[in-house]
């Protein structure tokens, strides 16, 4: 794959990871894509995955686009990635008091990584019925309301042919830490990996990344992309053979 089919991969490919919500609503247009999910207040499923303003009206939409989300009480944020505008983006949604966090834009092949998973840890795909686990591990790690995240996940475990398939790991039989992925045509987007507190350091993370390339593999998607926080995971990709492809901010609202 070339250098540019890899960014697009990992830049353009994830705006649209959103999963097929009863609410969630979709609003594009040529340099903008938003998505908005009423039920869900908790961030995550309400983005501005895409903006690129006119200078000249950009401070009009950004306003009336924050005086949406919180009208609605929702957590949101605003991704700042590259193809963004105006230049100075990222500096008006400071100032309407957003919360900046970098990130990387990491890839790598989904060949197998090298070492053994801890006999302790079995990783699990998850079905209907076990839903339910996977969502209070999610829920309990990333601090986030249960119920409406619950709902979320069944409507996607439910889907006759889900793009987004997910992963429980167990650590010697107690749920432990979660993550998922999505299927793109040519690539996996690896997103929502977490770890229990208390479960961390016994290469949970790592065997969950390990299930999602094997995985993707299978179905013979040769890409894994990811979005990852410099303060947390990206280091943890980058030692598991990640390249990082590109910085961007995102901002939290």
């Amino acid at each position: 794959m070339s250098d540019e089919a890899i960014f697009e991969e990992v830049i353009v490919a994830p705006r649209k990871a959103f999963p097929p919500l009863p609410d969630l609503r979709v609003i594009e247009r040529p340099g903008w894509l938003q998505i908005v999910t009423p039920s869900i207040n908790t961030g995550g499923f309400n983005e501005v995955a895409f903006s690129a303003l006119d200078e000249a009206d950009a401070d009009r939409v950004i306003d009336a686009t924050i005086a949406a989300y919180r009208e609605l009480g929702l957590k949101f944020r605003w991704n700042a990635g590259p193809g963004s505008a105006p230049a100075d983006l990222g500096a008006r949604l400071e100032r309407r008091g957003l919360v900046a966090s970098w990130g990387r834009g990491m890839a790598r092949a989904t060949t197998d990584l090298a070492g053994q998973v801890d006999r302790a840890i079995v990783v699990e795909e998850i079905e209907e019925a076990s839903v339910g686990a996977y969502s209070c591990v999610m829920a309990e790690g990333w601090g986030l309301e249960l119920a409406s995240l619950a709902t979320a996940n069944r409507v996607i475990a439910a889907s006759p042919a889900p793009r987004q398939r997910m992963f429980l790991a167990r650590w010697d039989g107690e749920p432990a830490a979660v993550a998922s992925y999505v299927a793109f045509p040519r690539s996996a987007y690896l997103r929502g990996g977490v770890v229990l507190p208390r479960f961390r350091g016994r290469g949970l993370y790592r065997a969950l990344v390990q299930a999602r390339l094997a995985d993707a593999r299978a179905r013979s998607v040769a890409l894994a992309t990811s979005h990852a926080s410099e303060a947390t995971s990206a280091p943890i990709l980058e030692w598991l053979g990640f390249a990082t492809i590109c910085r961007f901010p995102m901002y939290f609202g």
